[in-house]
């Protein structure tokens, strides 16, 4: 399993009229969460797609369960629970101090840049086979 906590600070812009975060917003932060845990294992999106590799949201599902609110500091915790292959699946948890805010997940699919299914970087493959062995 890995994990990784990325913290965010909810900005005015992120806010509907009651001062809550506006529910697309949380996408991004699980955005966040993804780059921040592949950066974390040595492989940095810029660079996977300098090496022609994608990795398109083919599913996501999200749940909200306490609303976010404009400065509040909250905490992304992203988690990858099984070795990925040519798809790669991700939890999410948003949480604001030990309050659970929101919980999803995010499914992807390596791809090339003419969007046809690709197997994952042979380092990708190595690093998580040694992750999950």
């Amino acid at each position: 399993m890995l994990q990784s906590r990325t913290e965010v600070t909810v900005r005015y812009a992120e806010t509907d009229m009651m001062g809550v975060v506006y529910h697309g917003n949380y996408l991004p932060w699980f955005e966040i969460g993804r780059t921040t845990l592949l950066r974390e294992q040595g492989f940095p999106y810029r660079q996977m797609e300098a090496d022609g590799f994608r990795l398109p949201v083919i599913e996501v599902q999200l749940k909200y369960r306490r609303p976010a609110v404009y400065d509040d500091t909250v905490t992304i915790l992203t988690t990858m629970r099984e070795k990925p292959g040519l798809r790669i699946k991700l939890d999410y948890e948003v949480m604001r101090g030990e309050e659970l805010l929101a919980t999803g997940s995010t499914l992807h699919a390596f791809i090339d840049h003419d969007g046809r299914p690709v197997r994952p970087p042979k380092a990708f493959a190595t690093r998580m086979a040694e992750v999950f062995a």
